[in-house]
């Protein structure tokens, strides 16, 4: 028999992209006044893996991910994704985004992201969110899956996840020598 216990809290990561660099820098504002101090910022790269948002977003896309200091409980992602979806809203013209907001979480075993597509790999959590698990922690480094979009795939985005997950690994043991 199992015997159920809360799970460890996550890191809580967003990707943002968009045509206007100025309307992600709003958008991270935004984040972080909604969910603290960020812990990191990734450099401005282009979201070129896909032409999937074009026709929608334009082109070219830029991109940001960002993650943040205070550890979150995984089961408040779909409440993280709603605000994220709000936010989105606030920049719709003409009912077209103009940034795309991707909130998720990394904890020891996992990269989950939050998305409202269902998908055969995807686990319903509420409010019409799935969870979608994108990359397993496995031999020392996180590992795309089968479905994983290419971009979280490349070996330059494993490195940033590896060493946000080396982060929050040792937030975890400071927090546990403090309790």
């Amino acid at each position: 028999m199992s015997h159920p216990h809360p799970p460890e809290k996550v890191l809580l990561i967003s990707s943002l992209f968009s045509p206007e660099r100025g309307v992600i820098d709003r958008a991270i504002d935004q984040l972080s006044k909604t969910y603290g101090s960020l812990q990191w910022i990734s450099p401005e790269m282009l979201f070129d893996r896909t032409r999937y948002y074009a026709r929608e977003m334009g082109w070219p896309l830029y991109r940001r991910f960002v993650c943040f200091e205070e550890l979150i409980s995984p089961e408040t992602l779909v409440d993280v994704k709603v605000t994220t979806n709000a936010i989105e809203g606030g920049y719709l013209i003409q009912g077209n985004r103009q940034v795309n907001i991707d909130p998720g979480y990394i904890s020891a075993e996992r990269l989950v992201l939050a998305t409202g597509k269902n998908y055969v790999h995807r686990v319903y959590i509420g409010k019409g969110i799935y969870a979608d698990l994108t990359l397993v922690f496995m031999r020392g480094s996180f590992r795309p899956l089968e479905w994983t979009y290419r971009d979280y795939s490349a070996p330059e985005m494993i490195a940033y996840f590896n060493e946000l997950r080396s982060a929050y690994m040792e937030k975890l043991r400071e927090t546990k020598r403090i309790d």
